[in-house]
């Protein structure tokens, strides 16, 4: 029974934001905005509509957005989140399932994007479809490097590397100090 709340719950969450990009989109057609945009192509069904997804752009905002500091992708990045190389991934996935998959772990997610990045980070949907593309394409991925990560947070990902050298090192004095001397 649980199950089907929190099926009930994030499903008219996710309609929610679609009724918003809805209304948005109507917004911009209406002020003649919108020309032929993504919407005119991706159309899913009456008020629904899937973004593009772009992994190349994906690669650039997973470096940019702070995503790096916690997870890797060939080997670049941090090590306190899983590595999101695409061959972990599923063969296919829906974007909707791996949207799920980080709102499980959102509460925890956000926590540590605030201690670390000092604020929650922000996508818009066209950011998240496009770094779930690039999750997901081993092609892209092999662009990707330490050049693509900003002097901002590679400044971040040496802090907390830093960070834990000194919280090991404290453990070693401490397990040094505790051990009987030898004679």
């Amino acid at each position: 029974m649980k199950y089907f709340k929190m099926t009930k719950t994030f499903a008219a969450i996710i309609l929610g934001i679609a009724a918003l990009s809805v209304t948005d989109a109507s917004a911009n057609q209406d002020s003649g905005t919108m020309g032929t945009s993504m919407m005119d192509e991706n159309v899913m069904g009456p008020g629904l509509m899937m973004p593009s997804m772009d992994a190349a752009r994906g690669r650039k905002l997973f470096a940019s957005k702070g995503c790096a500091v916690c997870h890797s992708i060939n080997g670049v990045g941090g090590v306190d989140a899983p590595a999101l190389d695409a061959s972990t991934m599923p063969k296919v996935m829906n974007p909707f399932d791996f949207t799920a998959k980080m709102w499980r772990g959102a509460e925890a997610m956000i926590y540590v994007q605030r201690e670390e990045l000092g604020e929650q980070i922000e996508f818009t949907g066209e950011e998240l479809a496009d770094i779930i593309a690039f999750v997901h394409d081993a092609d892209e991925q092999k662009n990707f490097s330490d050049a693509d990560i900003p002097d901002r947070i590679k400044d971040l990902m040496q802090h907390m590397d830093e960070e834990m050298d000194e919280t090991h090192e404290g453990e070693a004095v401490e397990k040094h100090e505790d051990e009987e001397p030898k004679h």
